[in-house]
């Protein structure tokens, strides 16, 4: 795997108010060509650290870089820098009044000043990659859940990122539309794109994963491979989490 960290957190810390800590001295790297898998239970601070990456959630302490970039630093470019790195939420947050062509656009031409012409042939091309290329001229709201989540995909990746950024992508979506969503993750996985994933899809991350990260009590409890994860979890509280999900 190469050694060029595109991610990198360092001693990362954030409080819900003066009692509540949601992160606490948090360091992940992920290198070029990675994914990695974050999971845990509910409120373990798996999305909020996620949403710390792209400054989504600003941090009280430590130091976050992306692709050379200082997110922490408040000189830096969020816009510019947000562009790098795709985020897909768990509710897809496509703008309902546009076309699916008009919400792969919006942001190659506002954002990267790219022409309308090369923007709509971006947005051709990415919508017959995760299979949507029939419904380009329709609204999010005549899409069901599953194909509204492709288009989200298909709109950061229009964006030409560094990183993808997934916080639970498939947590809203009915039980028969999740594989669909999954196996264009799968694909860009395979095709190289370094990835970030909160997830409770344990198919996916034994999968694809090169590495978990197993988070409780805003902390992160260990780093492993996800054979070592999945067949021998070095610590209890990840054995537990394990023993509940896996018990079917």
């Amino acid at each position: 795997m190469p050694g060029e960290s595109v991610i990198d957190l360092q001693s990362v810390n954030k409080w819900y108010g003066p009692t509540f800590q949601v992160l606490k001295d948090c360091s992940l790297s992920v290198a070029r060509g990675e994914v990695v898998v974050i999971c845990g239970p509910s409120g373990s601070g798996k999305s909020t650290l996620i949403k710390c990456v792209n400054a989504l959630e600003p941090v009280d302490s430590g130091r976050i870089t992306v692709a050379g970039a200082t997110v922490t630093d408040p000189k830096t470019n969020l816009p510019r820098l947000r562009a790098r790195v795709g985020m897909v939420f768990q509710h897809f947050e496509l703008f309902p009044h546009m076309t699916i062509t008009e919400n792969l656009c919006i942001g190659q031409e506002k954002v990267l000043r790219r022409p309308p012409d090369q923007a709509r042939a971006k947005a051709a091309a990415l919508l017959d990659r995760v299979g949507l290329a029939a419904h380009a001229h329709k609204y999010p709201g005549q899409l069901s859940g599953g194909q509204q989540q492709r288009v989200a995909i298909a709109r950061a990746l229009a964006m030409d990122p560094d990183a993808m950024l997934f916080d639970e992508p498939t947590s809203a979506l009915d039980p028969e539309m999740i594989n669909e969503v999954l196996d264009v993750m799968v694909a860009l996985a395979q095709d190289g794109m370094t990835m970030m994933v909160v997830t409770h899809e344990m198919g996916f991350a034994r999968k694809v994963a090169d590495r978990i990260v197993f988070m409780d009590g805003g902390e992160i409890v260990e780093i492993g491979d996800r054979a070592t994860f999945f067949d021998h979890p070095q610590s209890e509280r990840a054995r537990s989490f394990l023993s509940k999900i896996l018990v079917h």
